[in-house]
């Protein structure tokens, strides 16, 4: 009997669907990442759901920088470089301009996917504006934020995506000061607020569960955001060969709960109904959470516990 006749029913599936990603590169290699990048991994993932059929709206950032380096890229498909604060106001415009073109008989009536990209930087911060107002007008956008929880292009320098506790250049730790002293925004939540068709959260760590998201935000009409948990090695003080594995802590541990709203209905993807591990289990690998005592563990995983329970009962709440 063959391995794969030995595993059982979910690995089957996973099996079968891993044989279902398309092989083709929309995202492609030569690009200038640090080791182990998680935005990196990820944008490969979210090209594969999206296809040719493309035309990516990204933010000066980590990814704009890497892909980009004049007269070379690393993208398959149309790609406009645009402002720190504005790619969701640009992607409004390719929107407003292809149904233009399409209503005028200049282009093909086919589905052109929008896809507009930033960092937590640029979204949770300076482009949360511009952010609101295309969730709000309702365009036919994809807005991925890929968050690595600093503005690690300049610096790591700390940004309102920023964990509790987190040492950045920024929000350093020391004798006076104890790192971030502020909780993560949670930008999901905002966007969900807009009463937009999709809003969902995904890790490069649960490929599948990525690639199925950024699918579905593209089947319904309307605007969706996909808040991308990037885990970034350089930032945070880990080694390249565990940035899968630290997407993976992230989730099991609930500091970062994988789930969608699909108009309005909660949906927790990726579940652990037994318990979560403890967050020291992620915490205590990284270099900036090094100098946390055992009192702000316990006062992160209170407010993760309580975190988790609440997304648990909104998605019993509208589910039923």
């Amino acid at each position: 009997m063959s391995v794969l006749m030995k595993r059982p029913k979910e690995a089957y599936l996973n099996v079968f669907a891993y044989r279902m990603v398309p092989k083709e590169e929309f995202f492609t290699r030569g690009h200038r990442a640090c080791q182990g990048c998680g935005p990196a991994l990820g944008l490969r993932h979210i090209m594969k759901a999206a296809g040719r059929d493309t035309i990516v709206v990204n933010a000066t950032g980590c990814m704009e920088i890497i892909c980009s380096p004049y007269p070379y890229t690393s993208w398959a498909v149309p790609w406009l470089h645009v402002a720190f604060e504005n790619a969701a106001a640009v992607a409004s415009g390719v929107d407003a301009a292809i149904k233009a073109l399409q209503r005028k008989g200049k282009i093909l009536q086919k589905k052109i996917n929008i896809l507009a990209i930033a960092g937590d930087g640029g979204t949770a911060d300076i482009g949360l504006q511009a952010l609101s107002g295309m969730l709000a007008r309702g365009h036919n956008v994809t807005y991925v934020c890929y968050d690595n929880e600093a503005y690690m292009n300049t610096g790591v320098q700390g940004s309102s995506a920023t964990p509790f506790g987190a040492s950045t250049t920024t929000t350093p730790a020391g004798k006076v000061s104890f790192g971030a002293g502020y909780w993560k925004k949670n930008v999901a939540a905002i966007a969900a607020a807009h009463d937009i068709p999709y809003v969902a959260t995904a890790c490069p760590s649960y490929p599948l569960d990525l690639i199925r998201k950024v699918r579905r935000s593209f089947e319904l009409e309307g605007p969706a955001y996909i808040h991308l948990f990037a885990v970034c090695p350089t930032g945070w003080g880990i080694p390249p060969e565990l940035t899968v594995r630290m997407g993976r802590l992230a989730v099991e541990t609930g500091i970062f709960p994988l789930y969608e709203v699909e108009n309005g209905r909660y949906k927790l993807t990726i579940d652990f109904p037994q318990s979560l591990r403890p967050v020291e289990d992620y915490l205590r690998q990284q270099r900036r959470f090094r100098h946390l005592t055992p009192e702000v563990i316990q006062q992160i995983q209170s407010r993760v516990t309580a975190e988790y329970e609440r997304l648990k009962k909104m998605e019993k709440v509208t589910q039923e």
